[in-house]
């Protein structure tokens, strides 16, 4: 069982937040944007108390850190761009998979039709490494800066990412004689407030006539052909590092002291 954090930092010194938050739930491998932290002091603090992680250096990657606990040469980059990397794990005895991180651009600078163009350049990024590989043992986490309803993550030439695993074991669609694979988007069932999970990852009071408030801009998608490690129940918005909150008295995020994001983990059976 591997365990995957993915955390937007918003650019805050969390050192000790992140020491505490990997040491609790024991985190094979840690995925940050927005990560102003020099990694020699994260690896410094973390490996104090004889667990080994590494820091799997990116070439052409600057938006996403990766933090693991194996050596980095079992998570070699196949490809990326400034806001994606795209990483074969290959542990020994297991199956290799492919990890793709992200930190997709946002509003307000893109609308969601540039986004939507935009998510149509990723998949095929994330197509290409698996060509090359051989394999569409996939998973995509990041921060999209969109909802798991925006046209880039449910357009067939986007993400093509649905919200039930029974579409997506179909393994792909048909749309004008060209077949699109599908991604399992577990993230749709964390809207609304039917359990004691936070409804998002992230919060935004607008002063528009339409607004969400409550956005999952952090998400983690799985190809049909890695659902069967993967159980839905093992996806959390983690709102606490097991002493502080990362919520306000309001219940909504603490961006002053913790980040305007909420981590997401998840685990893999491989």
């Amino acid at each position: 069982m591997l365990n995957f954090l993915f955390w937007n930092l918003q650019k805050k010194g969390l050192n000790e937040i992140i020491v505490k938050i990997a040491q609790k739930h024991r985190f094979d491998v840690l995925i940050f944007t927005e990560f102003n932290i020099e990694p020699g002091w994260i690896l410094k603090k973390l490996n104090q108390r004889g667990v080994f992680y590494d820091y799997a250096v990116s070439l052409g990657c600057d938006k996403v850190k990766i933090f693991t606990k194996f050596p980095r040469n079992f998570i070699p980059a196949i490809l990326e761009t400034n806001r994606l990397t795209i990483r074969n794990l290959k542990l020994p005895g297991l199956e290799d998979i492919l990890i793709a991180a992200v930190h997709f651009p946002g509003k307000p600078h893109w609308d969601e039709d540039s986004q939507a163009a935009e998510a149509s350049r990723l998949s095929d990024a994330i197509k290409k490494a698996e060509k090359e590989i051989g394999h569409s043992r996939t998973v995509l986490v990041g921060d999209f800066n969109m909802n798991p309803f925006s046209k880039g993550v449910v357009n067939a030439n986007g993400l093509h990412a649905v919200m039930t695993r029974q579409i997506a074991l179909q393994g792909k669609r048909t749309v004008q004689e060209t077949d699109y694979p599908f991604f399992y988007n577990p993230m749709w069932n964390f809207f609304g407030d039917a359990d004691n999970s936070p409804p998002g990852s992230y919060y935004y009071r607008g002063a528009g006539h339409s607004e969400y408030f409550w956005h999952l801009y952090d998400q983690v998608l799985i190809r049909p052909d890695l659902l069967a490690a993967f159980n839905t129940s093992d996806v959390k918005i983690l709102h606490s590092d097991g002493n502080s909150s990362f919520l306000t008295a309001r219940g909504i995020p603490n961006h002053k002291d913790f980040s305007d994001h909420l981590p997401i983990s998840f685990k893999l059976s491989l």
